[in-house]
């Protein structure tokens, strides 16, 4: 019995350690010769970094990817923070560095209105067909055999054995 608890308790500690690293893991992107002295410059950097997409890997914020040029990144924008830029002005440089692709967020403007407007559209389509397929379901109505259709069914009946047998 002490076993089976034991070996349940260290499975459970597996499971913790790995939900731990994987919860953590993308804290160790940004390694410690990237930190700022500077608490309130670090935090105002890890704020914007989540904000900014790696663009290699394009699904993660440049805080979150080990790739080299995530790397270049955040040490720019470290040094930008440190020359005394704003976040608008550290923003607006990568901006127009990489292009509006970087944000992971683009804002909504008008060559942007594609971005934004397809999930919506695809939505409405949906809803749409769904809609169009409710009402063809309750407008098909079953219609009632007329009286010669009855006496051809029941003619076909008698004569056709009954097979259930």
């Amino acid at each position: 019995m002490s076993r089976l608890r034991a070996s349940t308790r260290a499975r459970a500690a597996a499971w913790l350690l790995a939900a731990g690293v994987a919860i953590a893991s993308p804290a160790f992107a940004v390694t410690p010769d990237e930190i700022l002295k500077d608490p309130v410059l670090e935090t105002r950097a890890r704020s914007l970094s989540a904000e900014l997409r790696c663009l290699v890997c394009q699904n993660q914020s440049i805080d979150e990817s080990d790739a080299p040029l995530a790397h270049d990144i955040r040490v720019l924008l470290r040094e930008r923070l440190s020359a005394g830029d704003s976040d608008a002005a550290v923003m607006a440089f990568l901006v127009a560095r990489y292009g509006e692709f970087i944000l992971l967020k683009p804002p909504f403007a008008l060559n942007t209105v594609l971005l934004w407007g397809t999930p919506v559209a695809v939505l409405a389509i949906g809803a749409g067909v769904i809609v169009l397929i409710l009402r063809r379901r309750r407008e098909t109505t079953v219609l009632a055999l007329s009286a010669d259709e009855r006496t051809k069914l029941s003619r076909i009946m008698e004569a056709e054995p009954d097979r259930r047998g």
